[in-house]
């Protein structure tokens, strides 16, 4: 049995018996990680944090070598995103982050560009209004870190360039071709300035990013693309993404 320590981000929680809680972390060290916190319910000075979403925290537990649900041994608030929580757009596109990294990030695999991506998004969160912006970003980005990003280079089926207008497939996962045999269901056009602002998103850091400009058509787009395409190849459904950009 190992004894860490490392700072995390709660995903999600859950009550446990009458008196004791599990959460979900994303730790800067180990990556998602499962805990008990015992007592926590019953006495809330226990600890020194009360392990709420959108929240950061020093933890340190122990980890056990059979098992993947660990013991909090301590874990103590270190940054509190509480106004999150007035804002209910603000709130359920930070909800739907941490869903995303729940169900995209495997158990116990360090991705500190993840964690930093999580800090950044909820950071940038707290001070911007442009809610739509700063979800599509995150989308991109943790798409790419996880190793589920799309193909934007060519023609996934020709392996040609595109210049011009392309269609988007979701089975796919890239561009396809204006002429390729695709249904309307699986195919959505997408124009050139969409995919070179995904490009751009990829390419450059968090702060670059938010400076891009994003036309009305490309948020449309955005907004179906890349909904869908995280639906279709994670292969599960993230109930709060229907409150996010409506």
């Amino acid at each position: 049995m190992a004894i860490i320590k490392t700072e995390a981000v709660v995903l999600k929680t859950f009550d446990l018996r009458e008196t004791s809680r599990i959460a979900v972390f994303f730790s800067k060290d180990e990556g998602k990680i499962s805990g008990v916190l015992k007592g926590i319910r019953k006495d809330s000075r226990k600890f020194g944090s009360s392990v709420d979403r959108f929240s950061v925290n020093d933890i340190v537990y122990y980890q056990y070598r059979n098992s993947d649900l660990h013991l909090i041994s301590q874990c103590d608030l270190k940054e509190f995103y509480y106004p999150l929580r007035k804002d209910l757009k603000k709130s359920m596109a930070a909800t739907y982050a941490l869903e995303l990294v729940y169900k995209i990030m495997p158990s116990e695999e360090k991705n500190l560009r993840v964690y930093q991506l999580m800090k950044d998004f909820l950071e940038s969160l707290r001070e911007s209004d442009d809610v739509d912006h700063l979800v599509h970003a995150f989308q991109i980005k943790i798409l790419l870190h996880s190793g589920f990003r799309p193909h934007l280079d060519a023609c996934v089926r020709t392996r040609k360039k595109i210049i011009g207008k392309a269609l988007f497939s979701i089975k796919d996962g890239g561009l396809v071709s204006v002429g390729e045999p695709v249904t309307a269901k699986d195919a959505y056009p997408i124009s050139p300035g969409t995919t070179a602002s995904i490009q751009h998103i990829e390419n450059n850091d968090w702060e670059k990013c938010l400076r891009l400009k994003l036309t009305s058509v490309i948020r449309k787009e955005l907004k179906y693309i890349l909904n869908n395409f995280l639906v279709f190849h994670l292969g599960k459904q993230i109930k709060s993404a229907r409150f996010v950009n409506n």
